[in-house]
């Protein structure tokens, strides 16, 4: 999908729906119909609901640090006693289950990266439920969803090694932001500025992976990712925009990137990962190594 900006974006939406735009720049990039281009998409959302359906809280990651605690959020909101009501606790559960079954080798799809998986299906899935709508209609928030991946991967960095966990998470939620925000029925600009926001609210986040795995704080985070892109979209949604225009967030996002310490991008050697627990889960998985 060749959309270089979030201004081009907004500009176009002004004129159609930014499904069909993002389809059709999808069929020039890559030389697909839009047939093939949609049943490739559609694809991609039933490889998310299989590996929703695949949770399986029984298993535990190499390390033994995540497993389970996704079916322990369920419970939890399940129990009527949450803080944030039941809906919110979904998903936060989802959120949980899909960046634990990344932890646990299951199949996931990355949106935009392995360790940031849980978010995007975190805010789809459990509004799909509640709104009661067909895999169908939840494509075009995936191909939006995309599109807003795209211009930070192009403008910024998705890499965790590149850009800290705010390339990861950070962008994560700007798509579920945008996504929602979509589906809500938000403009262009609305989706736009959802993302933004998002982005805004992320800014500067480490990527400090204990012992160098994608466990912890990583899984976690994906939870707080999906609860910043519900917030950033109903901002939007209220007619709220972010001060900064959306393509200079993300111009602020790559310099962040750029000034942050090699310490703080997926090397294992600062944040989380050098506290003295971080440092001794990684001894011990150094010295059980083959």
């Amino acid at each position: 999908m060749a959309i270089e900006s979030l201004a081009a974006l907004t500009e176009a939406g002004k004129h159609e729906d930014l499904f069909d735009v993002i389809v059709r720049s999808d069929c020039v990039d890559r030389g697909v119909t839009p047939g093939e281009s949609i049943a490739q998409m559609t694809a991609l959302y039933g490889a998310i609901r299989r590996a929703q359906e695949g949770y399986d809280a029984g298993l535990r990651s190499h390390s033994g640090m995540v497993g389970g605690d996704g079916a322990r959020m369920r419970a939890y909101a399940s129990s009527g006693r949450t803080i944030c009501g039941e809906y919110i606790g979904s998903v936060l559960a989802q959120a949980l289950e899909m960046g634990e079954s990344n932890a646990c080798m299951k199949c996931i799809v990355a949106a935009p990266t392995a360790g940031s998986c849980g978010v995007l299906p975190a805010v789809l899935l459990p509004y799909q439920q509640r709104e009661g709508l067909s895999d169908t209609e939840m494509v075009p928030a995936m191909y939006v969803a995309g599109a807003i991946g795209q211009v930070i991967a192009q403008k910024a960095s998705i890499a965790g090694a590149a850009g800290g966990c705010q390339a990861e998470i950070g962008t994560a939620s700007a798509m579920g932001a945008a996504a929602l925000c979509y589906l809500a029925g938000g403009s262009a600009e609305a989706v736009c500025h959802a993302a933004a926001m998002a982005i805004k609210s992320l800014l500067g986040l480490v990527c400090d992976p204990i012992a160098g795995l994608v466990e912890v704080p990583c899984v976690k985070r994906n939870a707080a990712g999906a609860m910043i892109a519900m917030s950033s979209a109903d901002l939007a949604l209220a007619g709220i925009r972010s001060a900064v225009p959306p393509d200079e967030v993300i111009d602020a996002m790559r310099e962040v990137g750029d000034k942050m310490d090699v310490s703080l991008r997926e090397t294992g050697l600062g944040g989380m990962a050098a506290t003295p627990f971080g440092q001794a889960v990684s001894e011990k998985m150094n010295s059980t190594e083959p």
